[in-house]
């Protein structure tokens, strides 16, 4: 059974930085597409980035050279660096594993940029 519990969020202020960490059982991280998306208060979940099995990449615009991707096989975990964090940003951050037609997620980590 796949769990993602995701971890790291916080409230950090304008121009901070964070790195996110996905915690994953029951899967390997590596075989699958692997995201991060966000849901702000009042709206849709957005996916911000993901990386396939290859290791290709993608990125929101609005997120481009700030965050970055990640994954770690021997640690069974993906991870999200944030930079130059904008409020904007702000939301509830969820891990995700893409199965074909199934989607897994985790919990979600709240992460709120305010000075």
């Amino acid at each position: 059974q796949v769990q993602l519990v995701e971890s790291g969020g916080g409230l950090v202020e304008p121009g901070g930085s964070l790195r996110l960490s996905c915690a994953a059982s029951g899967t390997i991280v590596s075989a699958y597409t692997m995201g991060w998306y966000r849901q702000a208060p009042g709206k849709q979940r957005e996916l911000v980035a993901n990386m396939s099995p290859f290791g290709k990449t993608y990125y929101t615009d609005s997120v481009k050279g700030r965050f970055t991707i990640s994954r770690s096989n021997a640690k069974s975990s993906v991870y999200l660096q944030m930079s130059n964090l904008k409020a904007e940003d702000t939301g509830v951050y969820y891990c995700s594993q893409r199965d074909g037609w199934t989607d897994y997620w985790g919990q979600g980590t709240q992460v709120t940029v305010s000075s």
